[in-house]
């Protein structure tokens, strides 16, 4: 069976690229199509021999795009009206399947039934949907907010008119969790099925680090810098509750936030695997501001036994266990979010507790399902 996989966009690191990871160890002969894909950041996760990129790729390689920072030659905002056409132009008519990981775009390529596409879907494009206000309020400040945002308007008008007809294209829908199964039902009107992302093996491998029973007082986030995270409020609420935090991540919001911080804040970039978990053990709790859509951190932090503070909606709800292995703020506020610090103590949360928890959602078990909604789907 010949297969291939398509992700919107590899720029950066996040939940999703980790979950495409796996998805391209269970196919390894698969090609990876995607609309842009810096080689410098993500090389490494996917080697360029694998990728398929489109026609908004090749706008890159000419000076002066090839001069300018990565951060903003890599910029998708710049291309979003281009995006629908681009996925529509890949021909995978020598695949019998196609798997794509969607967030936003790559739900809408085209199959008419040869090959066949499962879709795994992260959200519905959540700037189109129920983040609009939320992103056309924050464009609209500054000298040219105003025209920034009639702009955006438009584009997200056309962009949503485009995703609600492009998500009857995928044969079957997977999503990420009850909450995403929640949105798809919503906005597209569609049936779908869920399966969890999973923690990749590598988490649960070593046994607990004596880290973990000795946790160092400051809180973590680990996390692309971008608005929607709400990184903000949790930096506004470890220095109300004098608490150090330290976030690991990379993203274009980084700049703004380090404005609000203070100096008990420090921005440690791009961290890797083993330097996280040691961060993730050492930590008294990790915290997770923002409404996510399913969540790897929290089970990144229970596996290296560290309790998880999150925001009562979305996909934490399915996945920690309050009281057990972590707590929740109820409102997106920079006060709700203190208080529970506060009142946090990480002594009342047993290490082998969160590892428990973080084991529900193994790689294996990920694995199985998506080979089970294969063989259904090839064989209906």
């Amino acid at each position: 069976m010949k297969v291939a996989l398509v992700h919107e966009l590899l720029t950066m690191r996040g939940g999703a690229e980790r979950v495409l990871r796996i998805l391209a160890d269970l196919f390894p002969a698969a090609p990876i199509y995607t609309l842009l894909y810096d080689e410098e950041k993500l090389g490494d996760w996917f080697p360029r021999e694998r990728i398929r990129t489109s026609g908004l790729q090749d706008r890159l390689s000419p000076t002066p795009y090839a001069l300018l920072p990565s951060p903003f030659r890599f910029n998708h905002h710049l291309y979003l009206r281009n995006f629908p056409a681009a996925v529509e132009a890949w021909d995978f008519s020598d695949f019998d399947l196609v798997l794509s990981s969607s967030s936003a775009f790559a739900h809408g390529i085209i199959t008419n039934g040869k090959p066949r596409h499962l879709c795994y879907v992260h959200s519905p494009a959540r700037y189109l949907w129920d983040r609009t206000h939320d992103v056309l309020e924050r464009a609209g400040r500054g000298i040219l907010g105003s025209l920034k945002q009639w702009h955006l308007e438009k584009t997200f008008h056309d962009l949503r008119v485009w995703d609600a007809e492009a998500a009857d294209r995928p044969d079957r829908l997977i999503a990420a969790s009850k909450e995403v199964q929640r949105r798809i039902d919503l906005y597209w009107r569609r049936e779908s099925k869920v399966i969890y992302p999973p923690i990749d093996d590598s988490w649960l491998a070593e046994n607990i680090s004596p880290y973990a029973l000795r946790p160092t007082p400051y809180a973590l986030i680990v996390s692309t810098l971008v608005p929607y995270k709400r990184i903000d409020i949790a930096i506004a609420a470890c220095n109300a509750a004098k608490l150090p935090l330290r976030i690991a991540g990379e993203g274009p919001d980084r700049r703004r936030l380090e404005r609000l911080a203070g100096p008990a804040v420090h921005f440690l970039g791009y961290q890797t695997e083993e330097q996280l978990k040691k961060l993730y053990a050492e930590a008294a709790a990790t915290l997770l501001p923002g409404e996510e859509d399913f969540g790897l951190v929290p089970l990144e932090s229970m596996a290296c036994g560290t309790p998880t503070i999150a925001l009562r909606a979305g996909g934490p709800l399915e996945t920690i266990v309050e009281g057990e292995t972590g707590m929740f703020f109820d409102e997106p506020t920079t006060e709700s979010l203190a208080g529970i610090l506060r009142a946090f103590k990480r002594e009342q949360f047993d290490p082998e507790a969160c590892r428990g928890q973080a084991r529900k959602f193994s790689r294996k078990h990920f694995a199985e399902k998506i080979q089970q909604a294969v063989h259904e789907l090839m064989n209906t």
